[in-house]
């Protein structure tokens, strides 16, 4: 039996999802302006895990958003999450947060871009199949008319994210764009099977030097908290 505790914080959403098998069991999370991880994400991880009834040491791995995102988000769940592996001796699970937010989107034919924004004209952006493989990893990505050209000549592209309303400011290279809800944000509940996946490949971070993928410096303004 796996038993994993998923742990999303990239944004101002504070997610924590408890799986066993690649399923979701429970979920606690609220997306707080203020972010208020600091306060919020121990108490999640304690309200997962009573409402199955399942102790702490039942856990298999503790899987994490490693980014890109709010660095002080992502500082506070990677921080979170390497504390209790080492605690509980069990393996530690990365997954890229903009792999995460695409699991939002189900298509059957096209590409999807997760983007998040960033500084000025910037956004955080990879580019999935409809089976989720990647085709572009995970960059900093400044958005401009002819941004993702190559890809929508041939392909319908679909966008999720914060990031979005700067692409549809920007980008006017051709119509064959879609956009999805502006307001989604990463939750842990797409990093179930995920974090499964991971775990039966037995694909784990070093807990002692794994760090977040801020993709660039840290800048501490309004988008880059």
């Amino acid at each position: 039996m796996c038993y994993i505790l998923n742990i999303e914080s990239s944004s101002t959403n504070c997610s924590v999802s408890l799986s066993k098998n690649g399923e979701l069991l429970s979920v606690k999370e609220k997306n707080d302006e203020k972010y208020s991880h600091s306060t919020k994400l121990h108490l999640y991880i304690d309200s997962v895990l009573k409402q199955q009834n399942i102790g702490i040491k039942d856990l298999s791995a503790i899987a994490v958003s490693k980014g890109p995102g709010s660095y002080t988000g992502l500082r506070i769940g990677v921080a979170a999450a390497k504390g209790l592996c080492f605690s509980l001796d069990i393996p530690l699970i990365s997954i890229s947060t903009l792999l995460v937010l695409s699991k939002k989107i189900k298509i059957d034919s096209g590409l999807i871009i997760p983007v998040l924004d960033a500084r000025r004209d910037e956004v955080y952006s990879a580019i999935f199949d409809s089976q989720y493989n990647v085709i572009e990893k995970d960059s900093p990505t400044i958005i401009n008319s002819e941004s993702f050209s190559q890809y929508s000549k041939k392909n319908k592209l679909f966008f999720i994210g914060s990031g979005q309303q700067k692409c549809k400011e920007l980008i006017k290279t051709n119509n064959n764009l879609n956009f999805y809800k502006t307001d989604e944000l990463p939750s842990s509940k797409e990093m179930t099977l995920l974090s499964y996946e991971k775990y039966r490949n037995s694909e784990f971070e070093d807990i002692a030097y794994f760090e977040p993928a801020y993709l660039k410096n840290f800048i501490l303004d309004s988008v880059n908290r």
